[in-house]
């Protein structure tokens, strides 16, 4: 599915500026259809967001900059993304690729990075500036619902008649495996594809937070009862 962009301009005011418009081809070109819709949608639930709590573009935050931070914050899923590094990173990397072959300056170029970047760090994106906070509850809202209450009535079935989701929630969750499954120097034990590939191998397969801790050489044993084995003699002593 294409989307008709001059249509969807009418219907949402998306913005307007020559850059906005390249960004969105350049995503939509890009990305799967699916995964398309959904940073599009981001984008509006993040606008709808932003006016719950009061805020106004232009005075509170740069809509042209959280329109792009939301709009490409998927691109590391894309094919032309997908390189070596956690899909959160590839894809900010190549954002910031675009945004400098089309003559922004760095330090909007470094908000939109790090909107994409952290966009799946809950508590940390939410602390940074108002663009990465609220592109990062746009995209929580359309993946798992967290804030949809505070959208206006009859708003996101609007938005989801226009932009169908297509069961997104699995959908993106399926091309973040695909990826990890190939490189699994993707998905880091800690993070959020390390997440998603855990339960997708063998157990044991990937190491967890106690592995990387005895893998570390320096000796360090536990203190207190660990809920995977028996309490340290030291601890006991300690009694």
């Amino acid at each position: 599915m294409v989307v008709a962009l001059p249509a969807v301009h009418d219907a949402f005011d998306l913005p307007r500026t020559e850059l906005a418009a390249r960004a969105l081809r350049y995503a939509e070109e890009a990305e799967p259809p699916v995964i398309f819709r959904h940073s599009v949608r981001s984008y509006l639930f993040a606008r709808a967001l932003a006016d719950h709590h009061g805020m106004k573009a232009g005075a509170d935050f740069d809509d042209e900059l959280m329109f792009l931070g939301c709009v490409l914050h998927d691109l590391g899923l894309s094919e032309q993304g997908n390189g070596h590094q956690r899909f959160e990173v590839d894809g900010a990397d190549l954002a910031a690729r675009f945004l400098r072959e089309q003559g922004v300056d760095e330090e909007a170029v470094t908000v939109v990075w790090d909107a994409i970047a952290l966009h799946t760090s809950e508590g940390i994106a939410s602390r940074k500036g108002p663009e990465i906070a609220l592109a990062h509850a746009g995209i929580t809202v359309d993946v798992l619902g967290r804030g949809k209450e505070l959208l206006p009535d009859g708003f996101a079935d609007h938005v989801h008649a226009a932009f169908p989701r297509a069961d997104l929630a699995y959908a993106i969750t399926d091309v973040i495996l695909r990826q990890v499954l190939d490189d699994p120097a993707k998905a880091g034990p800690l993070s959020f594809p390390g997440q998603l590939l855990r339960s997708h191998v063998p157990a044991g397969t990937l190491p967890d937070w106690h592995d990387l801790i005895d893998a570390a050489g320096w000796g360090d044993r536990p203190t207190t009862v660990r809920p995977d084995g028996p309490r340290d003699e030291r601890a006991a002593e300690s009694r």
